[in-house]
């Protein structure tokens, strides 16, 4: 018995023989399928409606199937133009059918997709490089504005387009974080006829936009520690920074500098701020001290102030504070020079990221993230994308520094405990 595969590839290679017939008679009609190809009016028809449906052809008048004439989307480059038609000779479809897949539209089919790359493959002929949008989208999700951490990011990624010949379009976009899987609308600069040619993802996502621009077929990169909601990152080209790694080995610092009490400020229904959150609690574990988090709903500068006023509100006195990225830590050296406390005699404080660490007084011990080569690294991935579709997913994961500066300071403690305190900071 013929299975449903084989069915379904006996369809395929009968439809690329009727497109043969369309282009040399110029149309078909259902009655000659049924004789040329001994099947029922039926499946003649299901056949032609399927090339229709998948924009190879076009009905006329009387039912008969022509092929698709050439349109707007047609290059004005004459090798251009022959460069196209020989890849649809060789994948036995219409140069529209080419045109449309080179100028990136979500129309065709994905298993003539395959077909027609496959034939450009095998020919040397990018596709991609003729289409007319040589653009990719940066979207910055659910950010008031572009901090310093996203600035390097896009800088990195504009560097890197500059250098291949593409242009670099930025949009802000604000979603529900935890609307369904499709329920979410994408910005509308990804929905027009001529939109970017691929898109990167930075800030704060949910993981109902990666589904959305995957079902679009529209190729991308993002930084994967900012999704929130289940996803699989081995199904997409993200780049990571390894923050719980660099959390865990500045919290192991701190530790090793004499400190026990040490609080950790970030506001972890955020998910980079619960990653931090993850390498502080193993350090903690670890040395067998006891993980204390301030839980303050916001973010960046504010989040740091009210944490701390709320701290010191509560009679708490720790020796150190963790915050979860700089521009937080900005917010925590405010609210203790508002309340005479000094930084580091009276407590230490170290942040995460080094986007500011370097120009607040004293200078803030923090982990350094390299958001430029990470930028660098997401548009070349979704440039790769764009070039070759058939790639399996890219994931790659950035290294982090301690960067030591004024801001933590060593505290008598017994020997016994410093020792402990060393050989687990050395065994990173």
């Amino acid at each position: 018995m013929t299975s449903v595969r084989d069915s379904r590839l006996l369809a395929e290679q009968r439809r690329r023989k009727i497109l043969d017939l369309i282009e040399q008679k110029g149309q078909i009609t259902v009655r000659e399928l049924v004789e040329r190809f001994a099947v029922s009016a039926v499946t003649a028809r299901a056949d032609l409606d399927a090339l229709c449906s998948e924009d190879m052809a076009v009905r006329s008048h009387g039912g008969a199937v022509r092929k698709l004439e050439d349109d707007s989307d047609s290059p004005s480059d004459s090798g251009e133009t022959q460069r196209h038609a020989q890849v649809a000779r060789l994948a036995k479809v219409s140069v529209s059918t080419v045109l449309r897949i080179a100028n990136g539209n979500p129309r065709v089919a994905p298993s003539v997709q395959s077909i027609v790359l496959a034939a450009a493959r095998k020919l040397g002929v990018d596709l991609a490089a003729s289409r007319r949008n040589r653009t990719i989208t940066f979207v910055l999700g659910n950010r008031d504005t572009v901090n310093e951490f996203q600035s390097k990011i896009l800088l990195g990624a504009e560097g890197y387009c500059a250098q291949h010949d593409w242009d670099m379009q930025f949009i802000c976009f604000r979603s529900d974080l935890n609307a369904p899987l499709g329920t979410l609308r994408l910005p509308e600069a990804l929905m027009r006829s001529n939109r970017p040619s691929g898109v990167i993802l930075t800030g704060t996502h949910s993981a109902s936009i990666l589904s959305a621009l995957s079902e679009r077929r529209i190729p991308f990169s993002l930084v994967g520690n900012n999704i929130v909601g289940d996803w699989q990152p081995e199904q997409y080209d993200c780049v990571f920074t390894d923050d719980v790694r660099g959390s865990t080995e500045i919290t192991r610092y701190l530790i090793a500098e004499g400190h026990r009490n040490i609080w950790y400020i970030g506001n972890r229904r955020l998910p980079w701020f619960a990653r931090c959150a993850d390498g502080y609690l193993r350090a903690m574990k670890e040395a067998d001290l006891e993980p204390r988090f301030s839980e303050i709903s916001s973010e960046d500068r504010e989040l740091g102030y009210l944490a701390v006023k709320a701290l010191l509100a509560s009679g708490e006195r720790p020796t150190a504070l963790f915050v979860g990225t700089d521009q937080a830590a900005s917010g925590v050296y405010q609210a203790l020079q508002e309340s005479g406390i000094r930084i580091p005699d009276d407590i230490s404080v170290a942040g995460f990221n080094d986007t500011i660490g370097e120009v607040l007084h004293p200078g803030l011990t923090t982990v350094r993230e390299f958001p430029k080569e990470l930028g660098g690294h997401l548009a070349e991935f979704t440039l790769r994308r764009i070039h070759e579709p058939d790639l399996p997913p890219q994931q790659l994961v950035m290294p982090t520094e301690l960067i030591r500066r004024e801001s933590v300071r060593h505290i008598a403690t017994s020997p016994a405990a410093v020792a402990s305190a060393y050989v687990q900071e050395t065994s990173l």
